[in-house]
């Protein structure tokens, strides 16, 4: 089933990224349903490394401060939540519940690049599922990179070892206007057929 223009345009051509948000919070049983909506995405193997770390309160947002680039902190301080899109190296320890119709866990235990490399392919593509699970919800986003991983990850992650990939800024649309969409590339410069 295809999906009609009108979902389409939400999900893709009118959306935009959004840096700032109106002050309605963002329920714990909003965040739960989107994460519910976006673990459906498919993963390689089934292997789903992404780890999602929801900062909304101040004291969390207070120990994000540090971490980020000078330009992502008004945005980040604004917004009603901010999804830290992480990875467990260690995903592969759950293959043979995800995964049970073949031993694929030696594929990864054995190769620690093989599994970092394949853990920050799948959990880039999980936080793109979250991004438009949450579009297709009607909220705002912004997504980013710009922070110090390595210090975001000794603050947030030092006991259970995750790591960090990107964030997302995420509430309700504040209702300002949007700027226009910035132009991308045609077909012949980012595609061709082989």
């Amino acid at each position: 089933m295809a999906l009609d223009d009108a979902a389409l345009a939400a999900l893709f051509t009118n959306a935009r990224t959004h840096s700032s948000f109106s002050a309605e919070p963002v329920s714990d049983e909003s965040l739960k349903a989107l994460y519910d909506l976006a673990k459906w995405g498919p993963t390689s193997a089934n292997c789903s490394p992404a780890r999602f770390l929801f900062v909304r309160t101040p004291e969390g947002k207070e120990k994000l401060r540090p971490c980020l680039s000078g330009g992502n902190i008004e945005p980040v301080m604004a917004a009603p939540v901010t999804v830290v899109v992480a990875f467990d190296p260690h995903f592969y320890l759950k293959l043979p519940e995800l995964y049970p119709e073949a031993d694929v866990k030696p594929w990864f235990s054995g190769n620690p690049d093989l599994a970092e490399e394949t853990a920050m392919r799948n959990s880039s593509m999980q936080g793109a599922y979250v991004l438009l699970a949450a579009r297709a919800m009607g909220f705002a986003t912004g997504a980013m990179s710009g922070f110090d991983r390595t210090k975001l990850d000794r603050v947030f992650f030092n006991e259970n070892g995750w790591k960090s990939n990107f964030l997302i800024n995420l509430g309700h649309p504040a209702g300002e206007e949007l700027p226009a969409r910035r132009p991308r590339l045609g077909f012949g410069e980012a595609a061709d057929f082989a």
